[in-house]
């Protein structure tokens, strides 16, 4: 099995093609090799590989910056997702595409399934929406993975900008009115290689993807928001001074792009089709060493 991974710097890229060893032929491209904001080349490199499989972490994951650059955004985010299943599809390969809990508006208060009403409340939310609806038309076998607060020990994510905050300052304020699942990249690209393990022991392939296909929720488990995740990255770290952390409202901190209050994902679909996933503070402690 011929597989092609994009975004292979990114956080998710760089664990999957990791984790994906063993399962195939794996062919992880950059931006340099396949940028999606190029639509023509997307559809170039895909015909030149002919893969059975893409997977696609690649992404605009600025979440305030695409207030401003919405063309951009909707291109790598919602049109170029759209291209790579279409071209998927002429080749009979698959797509795994990963998403966001932005894709809600936040206003539940119970864990999203994947059945509730999509609302997104910016730009980011709005493009990722995009790119999952433009799969789903080509009818290309795939999985839409959606996962949230996503981070490791590599890129720009929420961990590292405490960790570097943490040496410089005596005082940390953090907001304690969102809630959601902090997200291991090494569980998000771990749980795709054993979802693909289970596709290629099967006698069809084809057929477990196509039965298999549509969107799924792939986050840690439990929920906390962002003081209290800031505390657990403190509580782990191996800091001399540990600065105070207060907690704070979004108000208090307003950012070009709204972010929902709540939005923590059920993965109980997932965890039923295919395997268990861990406890959000289990995986930052093994992330953090």
């Amino acid at each position: 099995m011929k597989i092609l991974i994009t975004g292979k710097t990114g956080q998710v890229g760089y664990e999957l093609e990791r984790s994906m060893q063993g399962l195939g032929e794996i062919i992880a491209l950059g931006r340099s090799q396949m940028n999606l904001a190029d639509l023509t080349q997307v559809r170039d490199v895909i015909r030149e590989i002919k893969p059975n499989l893409i997977i696609n972490p690649a992404a605009y994951t600025a979440v305030d910056q695409a207030e401003s650059e919405p063309d951009i955004a909707m291109r790598i985010n919602g049109e170029a997702p759209g291209v790579i299943a279409e071209e998927a599809k002429k080749l009979n390969a698959a797509v795994i595409h990963y998403s966001t809990d932005y894709v809600f508006d936040g206003s539940k208060n119970t864990p999203y399934v994947e059945t509730d009403s999509t609302c997104p409340i910016n730009v980011y939310g709005r493009s990722k929406l995009a790119g999952e609806q433009a799969i789903q038309a080509t009818g290309v076998p795939h999985l839409i993975l959606r996962t949230s607060w996503v981070y490791g020990m590599r890129g720009k994510n929420f961990l590292l900008t405490v960790l570097r905050l943490a040496a410089e300052r005596n005082e940390l304020r953090m907001i304690a009115d969102q809630r959601g699942a902090p997200t291991w990249s090494r569980t998000i690209a771990d749980t795709t290689a054993h979802v693909v393990a289970l596709g290629k022991g099967m006698q069809d392939p084809q057929d477990w993807w196509q039965e298999r296909s549509g969107i799924y929720h792939l986050t840690a488990q439990g929920q906390t928001t962002w003081f209290e995740f800031t505390q657990a990255i403190l509580e782990n770290a191996r800091l001399a001074n540990k600065p105070l952390v207060m907690p704070i409202t979004a108000q208090d901190y307003p950012l070009p792009a709204k972010r929902p209050a709540y939005s923590s994902l059920s993965c109980e679909r997932l965890m039923n089709t295919f395997c268990g996933l861990p406890d959000w503070d289990a995986a930052l402690k093994l992330c953090q060493g």
